[in-house]
């Protein structure tokens, strides 16, 4: 139990006052349960189910909901409305530079750059931002960067920040050079003054009784101001459109075979279902139709057998879009028993089918995010990193889940996080891609639901930002909320 509210009397349409304060994740699936009941004697009157993702998404932030539980009544609705809390609206700009950091590169001096994590309510610590690599020097300086202070604390300004320094490596083996903690409020002191953090290796300082640091980062400076954040937009009318794209490459394995990633036992959903769930069930809540384009790529397809990178997982070429997650389930599993896995594996199609999709609406009422789940090494990787740059002045997002035991480089290079994607000389206007590994996410004890819920959240993580972000370049402010 999270609360209660005030009793109301003698009345069977009651308007409660008192307000529940509750940390939002867009990445999560919280779910909440609210029971009604006459004080007293406590006689139960109905409960509803909901996620707060639910209520966010919901016009102008109101969500009604009929209460069920006592068989054979009906036991009225539920009227439930959601706004944002003043602070979540701070953006904070904040640089930083390091001194004397330790040598990494053999050849070379190391190639430094930051991760910060924001501290979790069950201890746990979750990426919130990372800066770019600032090449062969133990002396960086970073440029400016904005970040919520929703993303780096949560609004709680004593709640620990973890800042790792690594030095980047291109086959993505970064090596770790040290940490420090830190809040929002001692950050903020900055504006007053510099502050300075030793940058500490656990390791090295439990080997060497000398070990005094490896290096130091400064806080050059730190403002802050207050920006439109996600929620804005969402109350404001911007709908997210959901679509799927499924890697159906022979490299695979066949599908009636246990050791085929799209194996699905009759315990077990396979690894891209899976993982289609764990992201759509939390995207679906924000989509009003709750319609998902749903495509397939590097199979035969019937009847001609000819290959195709984009066919439609429902069979529909003119209506490609499945009723919710369950629906886009059903149409995969169904195209699996229909088309022959091939190959090659091209991203290019359908990165620029959603792209040209995108690029109808730019007015900031809709917003497209991609899901592409895939085995293999891309085949098409120039025309993908192409279609990437393209699609980044777009209202648009890819996430890609890599399942397997692949190799997943060139993931990580369209990832972006640490060195802007380019082609033919044009960057990327905005980093629009998340990548993850799927294996990352298997709990050893077999705790499917757990190891969902932290996929969802990772891959999900950055989609807030990268929204905001196509918005403030467009300069797009949120639409006002119709009066009631």
């Amino acid at each position: 139990q999270f609360g209660r509210t005030e009793v109301i009397d003698n009345t069977l349409n009651p308007d409660f006052v008192r307000k529940f304060v509750l940390d939002y994740y867009f990445e999560e699936k919280q779910n909440l349960r609210f029971d009604v009941a006459l004080f007293g004697a406590q006689d139960f009157l109905g409960q509803a189910f909901v996620a707060l993702g639910e209520v966010i998404g919901s016009q102008r932030g109101r969500l009604e909901r009929p209460l069920t539980g006592v068989p054979g009544k009906r036991c009225g609705t539920i009227l439930l409305l959601a706004e944002e809390l003043s602070n979540c609206r701070d953006i904070v700009t904040m640089q930083l530079c390091a001194n004397k950091l330790d040598k990494k590169d053999f050849f070379g001096k190391s190639d430094p750059f930051l991760v910060f994590y924001r501290s979790n309510e069950d201890g746990t610590f979750t990426i919130c931002h990372k800066t770019e690599v600032v090449k062969n020097t133990l002396n960086p300086v970073w440029q400016p960067f904005t970040i919520p202070v929703r993303a780096l604390c949560n609004g709680d300004y004593d709640r620990t920040v973890k800042i790792d320094v690594y030095d980047w490596d291109r086959d993505g083996s970064h090596d770790f050079i040290g940490e420090f903690a830190t809040s929002y409020r001692e950050l903020s002191r900055a504006q007053s003054q510099f502050t300075v953090y030793e940058v500490l290796n656990p390791r090295k300082k439990c080997k060497k009784k000398k070990y005094v640091n490896s290096g130091t980062v400064t806080l050059l400076s730190f403002s802050v101001e207050s920006e439109f954040t996600f929620v804005d937009y969402i109350r404001g009318g911007t709908q997210l459109n959901f679509t799927v794209a499924i890697d159906f490459t022979a490299s695979n394995g066949l599908p009636s075979q246990p050791t085929s990633l799209h194996y699905a036992s009759p315990y077990q959903l396979s690894a891209y279902a899976l993982a289609l769930k764990a992201v759509g069930e939390i995207i679906q809540d924000y989509d009003s139709d709750k319609l998902f384009p749903a495509y397939g790529f590097g199979a035969k397809v019937p009847p001609d057998g000819k290959i195709s990178h984009q066919f439609p997982l429902n069979n529909n070429v003119e209506n490609p879009s499945c009723a919710g997650i369950e629906g886009v389930l059903e149409s995969y599993l169904q195209s699996l028993r229909t088309v022959q896995l091939y190959g090659p594996t091209n991203f290019a199609p359908v990165i620029n089918q959603v792209a040209g999709t995108a690029a109808q609406v730019t007015d900031g009422s809709q917003y497209h995010v991609l899901l592409i789940i895939t085995d293999g090494v891309i085949s098409d990787m120039l025309q993908t990193k192409e279609a990437i740059v393209t699609a980044s002045s777009l209202p648009m997002s890819i996430i890609i889940v890599g399942v397997g035991p692949a190799e997943f480089e060139a993931m990580e290079e369209l990832d972006g996080d640490e060195v802007r994607l380019s082609s033919r000389g044009r960057y990327a206007e905005r980093d629009i891609v998340q990548f993850v590994p799927f294996r990352d996410y298997v709990d050893d004890s077999g705790n499917q639901v757990l190891s969902m819920a932290r996929l969802a959240k990772d891959v999900l993580a950055e989609i807030p930002e990268q929204l905001l972000s196509y918005m403030k370049t467009r300069d797009i402010k949120p639409r006002r909320a119709d009066p009631e």
